[in-house]
């Protein structure tokens, strides 16, 4: 028979359940005696404390437990008698006898008891004495045996040695004894010593661990370092063992990137000539820690840069590259070639290897940093890649690059792109044909004026639109993708030169397309032309003389003279735009540009005016001006071109002139340009100029000169397609070179890479 026990039947129980009751009349509970789990309350007796006022209102719970008739007072007999029984258990755990059974008070599984809650901090708090006792202990012994180590790793008995550096090996392995083995100079120098004179692999490899434990801490460091634990240890790079190379290298690298002045030391103990010869290794953590090394010894040191060359560094990096997926070594060797690609010497070892292909196929991989350190490797490499095969995939994946929102991919893709396509008709018609001209467009568009992003891309659809099959596929490709007025309005102020210079450029080559003449002039290119022509002759006229030349953001004003005038001469090819050039009062100052000392500006002056002397009250105005006496002395010209487009406006001027006059200028002509060709008067009298191409040279398209001692001297046919653009040194910060004609270079961002 079961009965029911509510709050007056208890006040008759035993103390210990009044005792109960009682707390469970404000709604509390111990759960030592009752069994229940009581959860905190609040000073207001409600679930809701968050009123700070104190009240006095309590909230008073009854619980009713049901029990089988005797089992009251048993049941609290063995509550009482497993109290600290249950509390043994829940903080020693390992002082219950196996097989103890101790009564559980839990009556719902979801909640513990309060003993249950404190059993884990308990415990923590036990194991933390514990832990410290040990620690004590070990920083003791350590101490005490240090002495008697470190005369036992001097002995002479190799037998002992080996002995000593195990039981060193041991101590260095926990953190207290090893700190104890840090503060002895002493013992450090003992196993410095040890590792570089032992014969013996075993106590190599002892002696290795423990630098190698060490190098975890400053103080450590400093140790093995004032040791001359860094000679010692690069000689352990030769180790046939594999744990001792790592051990090795591995301490290496922590003192390069915490220790000062352990680069130089790495470097004088010929630590480089050991460690390029590692990379032919094949575990790919061992070599992401060993090209982590190369990159800290080579960043900002062109000796360093040298060494790794001369030992074949570039060919096996770009082996780890082509073979490899392991992110972090793909990315930490990315970084040593991205020092490395702005060195002259390196440069051209790293493509010739492929180094182009192997970074190119890890632009489209999921991890961010490893893209934009390749990125920026390619840009620094594209210069020298110009007439290198098998680049087609990569172009594709520019192209498509050209459509991020992220700007440095931006600046690195165009920049490449520039390069690529200069004086290589292959990969000018392969991005031709890939939309490159659409998406070069839609880059400059999103770059919010960014000259890192417009000027590589205004050289790209330069190089582009000119010179190749599909030249005027290009050409065409820019006005039916509306490009013309956004390539127009980068001649407005304020003026960035090397942009300036760019933009005349590609406005020249699209001028070639008669289609375009219309849509140029109405953009206002003509106007914009001929006020940049008298700013940049203005201010090349301030230092005459070729010593002192007027460079503006690293561009030469006597660069944009030429480059206006030339774009001029093609667009008079057209009628109305010669009107409007006319019209501007342009001709004073062409004539003026005859006397240039410059040959190219003597050339595409003399050549707008041929242009424009088709109007015959030009040739008059021309003739006015007093340009004949110029175009005689250019009649003698070795330049070609030059005497051609002088005797054609003479021609011009003549039409109108007596017959002394025209004798005059017939002599001139018989005796010069055409002494040994009589035939040639008759042909120029006759030739028909309007609708010809100018008589340019076939120059080579110059790359961006480089900064720093890279390429720079390369034929510069301002007409055409100057500038191949910069580099980035680096892994993160990055020296960066990045210039058209003496830039100041960028900040590489490290760790950016």
């Amino acid at each position: 028979m079961a009965m029911q026990l509510n709050t007056s039947e208890l006040d008759m129980a035993h103390d210990s359940v009044m005792k109960v009751s009682d707390w469970q009349s404000y709604g509390y509970d111990s759960g030592i005696q009752s069994g229940i789990t009581t959860t905190t309350h609040s000073l207001r007796g409600t679930a809701d404390d968050g009123d700070s006022e104190y009240t006095k209102k309590y909230t008073t719970t009854t619980t009713t437990t049901t029990y089988a008739h005797g089992a009251l007072p048993e049941m609290e007999s063995q509550l009482a008698m497993t109290r600290g029984q249950r509390v043994r258990a829940a903080m020693f755990p390992e002082t219950l006898v196996e097989g103890t059974h101790i009564l559980s008070t839990q009556t719902d599984p979801s909640q513990q008891t309060n003993v249950q809650k404190l059993a884990e901090p308990s415990q923590m708090l036990k194991t933390a004495i514990v832990q410290l006792i040990n620690y004590q202990d070990d920083a003791e012994l350590a101490t005490r045996a240090v002495p008697e180590l470190t005369k036992l790793l001097n002995d002479e008995d190799q037998v002992v040695v080996n002995k000593a550096a195990m039981v060193v090996n041991q101590l260095a392995r926990k953190e207290a004894s090893r700190r104890a083995l840090m503060q002895s100079p002493q013992v450090v120098a003992a196993v410095v010593r040890t590792m570089q004179n032992t014969s013996d692999m075993e106590t190599a490899r002892c002696t290795a661990s423990i630098l190698h434990n060490l190098s975890h801490h400053r103080e450590g460091l400093l140790s093995i370092f004032k040791s001359g634990g860094i000679p010692a240890l690069v000689r352990m790079l030769s180790s046939p063992m594999e744990s001792v190379l790592f051990y090795a290298i591995t301490t290496l690298h922590n003192l390069l990137l915490h220790q000062e002045g352990a680069k130089m030391a790495v470097r004088l103990a010929d630590g480089l000539q050991k460690m390029v010869p590692l990379l032919q290794k094949s575990n790919p953590k061992f070599l992401a820690i060993t090209t982590d090394c190369l990159q800290l010894l080579s960043y900002g040191n062109q000796e360093s840069k040298l060494i790794i060359l001369a030992n074949g560094g570039p060919e096996g990096l770009v082996y780890i590259m082509q073979h490899h997926t392991y992110e972090k070594l793909l990315w930490t060797t990315s970084r040593v070639l991205k020092v490395l690609s702005v060195c002259p010497s390196n440069k051209p070892a790293i493509v010739e290897a492929g180094g182009m292909q192997a970074l190119g196929k890890h632009l489209t991989g999921s991890s961010p940093r490893l893209v934009q350190n390749c990125l920026w490797t390619l840009r620094n490499l594209s210069d020298a890649a110009t007439k290198q095969d098998g680049l087609d995939g990569l172009l594709q994946i520019l192209v498509t690059q050209l459509s991020s929102t992220d700007l440095n991919v931006l600046t690195c893709s165009t920049g490449i792109l520039s390069n690529l396509t200069c004086n290589n008709g292959r990969n000018k018609a392969l991005v031709t044909q890939d939309n490159g001209v659409e998406s070069l467009i839609q880059a400059i568009l999103r770059s919010n004026n960014k000259e890192d992003i417009t000027e590589p891309a205004v050289c790209a659809l330069r190089h582009l639109t000119s010179r190749h099959p599909d030249a005027e596929l290009a050409q065409n490709a820019v006005r039916q993708h509306y490009g013309i007025p956004t390539i127009v309005k980068l001649l407005n102020q304020p003026h960035y030169w090397p942009v300036i210079k760019a933009t005349v450029g590609l406005i020249r080559n699209l001028a070639l397309c008669p289609v375009n003449q219309g849509p140029i002039r109405d953009a206002g290119a003509i106007t914009n032309l001929v006020r940049l022509l008298v700013k940049s002759h203005q201010d090349a006229q301030r230092h005459t003389t070729a010593s002192s030349q007027t460079y503006q953001d690293g561009v030469r004003m006597e660069e944009i003279v030429e480059g206006c005038t030339g774009a001029l001469h093609i667009l008079a090819r057209d009628p109305i735009n010669r009107c409007e050039i006319i019209g501007l009062q342009t001709i004073p100052l062409l004539v003026q540009l005859l006397y240039s000392p410059i040959e190219n500006v003597k050339r595409v002056a003399a050549g707008v005016l041929c242009e424009l002397a088709l109007d015959k009250q030009a040739a008059e105005m021309i003739d006015a001006e007093g340009a004949s006496a110029p175009l005689m002395e250019l009649l003698h010209s070795n330049n070609e071109g030059i005497a051609t487009y002088a005797a054609a406006v003479l021609f011009r001027i003549s039409e109108d002139k007596n017959s002394d006059y025209k004798k005059r200028v017939s002599v001139e002509l018989t005796h010069s340009l055409f002494k040994h060709d009589p035939g040639a008067w008759e042909a120029t009298h006759s030739m028909q100029l309007e609708g010809q191409p100018p008589v340019y040279s076939d120059e080579m398209e110059p790359g961006y000169p480089q900064y720093g001692g890279y390429p720079a001297d390369m034929p510069m046919d301002h007409m055409m397609e100057p500038d191949l653009h910069d580099m980035v040194d680096g892994g993160y910060p990055i020296d960066v070179e990045y210039d058209p004609m003496l830039r100041q270079p960028y900040h590489d961002q490290y760790n950016h890479a």
